[in-house]
């Protein structure tokens, strides 16, 4: 397997990894823990918090629901949440000021 990594991915991973290892500890939960809720070894946990290995992405996932932040992260991916996304769906296929079909978007923070 070929494993890509530029300076700008190894930062990025690194980033997304402590601040997983951030949400763990502001909700008080030890690394053992949440590995034991996610489902996952404490090794598989190690290399998302640190940025390092490769995880596989339910492991991943797994760990963000734990966490309470699978929602979240899911619906920042969603073009509907981005005015990049948005901008790009009408100029390909017309969709402005149209919903999406799915369930998936989220509220906007502040309740409107």
């Amino acid at each position: 397997m070929v494993t890509r990594r530029s300076p700008a991915r190894t930062r990025m991973l690194k980033e997304l990894g402590s601040n997983i290892a951030r949400w763990r500890k502001l909700q008080g939960l030890s690394a053992t823990v949440l590995a034991e809720r996610a489902h996952v070894t404490r090794d598989t946990l190690r290399a998302i918090e640190t940025g390092t290995g490769a995880p596989r992405i339910d492991s991943l996932l797994a760990v963000l629901t734990s966490l309470g932040m699978a929602n979240t992260v899911i619906a920042s991916t969603d073009p509907w949440n981005s005015i990049a996304g948005r901008a790009l769906m009408d100029e390909q296929i017309g969709m402005a000021g149209q919903h999406p079909p799915t369930s998936t978007r989220q509220p906007a923070a502040n309740g409107k």
